[in-house]
């Protein structure tokens, strides 16, 4: 059962994507995970697939899976770049991501090759509009 939009977090410093996945500038790097809407809506995550490091993505690009008992979902890559570390913990705790998203449930931490596409990402007032 999915929560309503009202008890699912949030964050302000965080950019979001469309395809419901956020974005965290971390000095020169760019940190990614799923939203908490987009978890809950998938319910328990028993699977993370990623990329390696290296791999090199567009903005919009599928970068990996996240994996329910209820469905299987692309994952969205929101800024272009190259993959410099994966969350392998992932692998042997996909529950994280349900249980942390912003946390302990991040996923992939880029080098963008263009950091102006995080400007053009949703605050968490768009995005909440989106998704309402």
């Amino acid at each position: 059962m999915t929560k309503p939009i009202e008890e699912l977090t949030f964050l302000n410093d965080l950019h979001y994507f469309h395809e419901h996945t956020w974005a965290k500038v971390e000095g020169d790097l760019v940190k990614i995970g799923i939203t908490d809407f987009a978890q809950d809506s998938l319910g328990s995550i028993i699977f993370v697939e990623l990329p390696n490091p290296g791999e090199v993505y567009d903005q919009g690009d599928e970068f990996g899976q996240a994996e329910s008992a209820k469905t299987v979902s692309a994952l969205y890559m929101p800024v272009s770049g190259e993959i410099v570390k994966v969350n392998s913990v992932l692998e042997d705790a996909p529950q994280n991501v349900n249980e942390d998203p912003y946390g302990a449930g991040w996923m992939v931490i880029v080098k963008p090759s263009n950091p102006a596409e995080v400007k053009e990402l949703l605050s968490k007032e768009e995005y909440l509009n989106q998704i309402k």
